[in-house]
């Protein structure tokens, strides 16, 4: 997805280079001992919906007492997992997998198009949630995303994960790729990337997240919330386009 940070116009390069391999054999133990987030996860999740069409999110009821639907959108300044105005009219959430293929195809071919056309004018913010419902390597490449991006360069690390994903199947992620994705895009301390990648709070961040997915019913990656509609599945672009410009209508009356 070509979503430069704020402080930098540096984009990964296309293709990556061949470095020395160096193994961190501490790296899965690491993740073992904190507990595999793959086994609380949605079991038996489909990958993808083309037949879905977008949902508006069911108001919260309690017998007579009827809430709003569920406000997800956090509006955090200064998020790293975030991309747009915090008062942006609309945010679109995304809940995904690094090694779904289907996430891989609307982080490079749909995303890319909204930041051009809605965020960078203000109208929209996109907010990124971790679901990696595809086991243990999942978890591993989204704290490592997290990690890349306690240096500003987790949107970086997004793309350059998406950017080698295959179009069919199962992207295959190992210790060695999750440290060369970060050498790739330029991540500055790789000492403190590397102790990020078992960090306690990384992981909890990952949980929680996957543990909202789970909370609203997600059985699906990737899922996308746009304000109170939901759509499943890597739609094409003209379907988001169509809701974010309902959404936009409605914020206007």
């Amino acid at each position: 997805m070509n979503t430069p940070r704020p402080s930098s116009s540096k984009r990964p390069p296309q293709g990556r280079k061949a470095k020395p391999r160096r193994q961190l054999p501490l790296l899965l133990g690491g993740i073992v001992v904190l507990g595999l987030l793959a086994v609380a996860f949605v079991a038996g999740a489909q990958t993808n919906s083309d037949s879905s069409s977008p949902q508006a999110l069911p108001s919260v009821s309690n017998g007579d007492d009827a809430q709003p639907a569920l406000e997800l959108a956090r509006r955090v300044a200064d998020d790293p997992t975030a991309l747009g105005a915090t008062d942006a009219p609309v945010v679109l959430i995304e809940y995904a997998d690094y090694r779904c293929p289907f996430c891989g195809v609307l982080s490079r071919e749909t995303l890319p198009e909204l930041v051009a056309e809605y965020v960078e004018s203000g109208q929209l913010r996109i907010e990124w949630r971790d679901n990696p419902i595809f086991g243990e390597t999942s978890v591993m490449a989204a704290v490592a995303a997290h990690a890349a991006g306690e240096q500003g360069f987790f949107w970086e690390y997004n793309e350059a994960v998406y950017a080698s994903a295959p179009e069919t199947g199962h992207l295959e992620i190992d210790s060695d790729k999750i440290l060369d994705y970060a050498r790739e895009i330029g991540v500055p301390d790789m000492a403190k990337f590397e102790a990020d990648l078992v960090s306690p709070e990384l992981y909890e961040r990952v949980q929680l997240n996957a543990q909202e997915a789970q909370q609203i019913g997600v059985t699906s990656v990737p899922s996308i919330v746009i304000n109170d509609v939901a759509i499943a599945g890597a739609q094409p672009l003209q379907v988001f386009r169509d809701v974010i410009d309902e959404q936009l209508r409605l914020a206007d009356q």
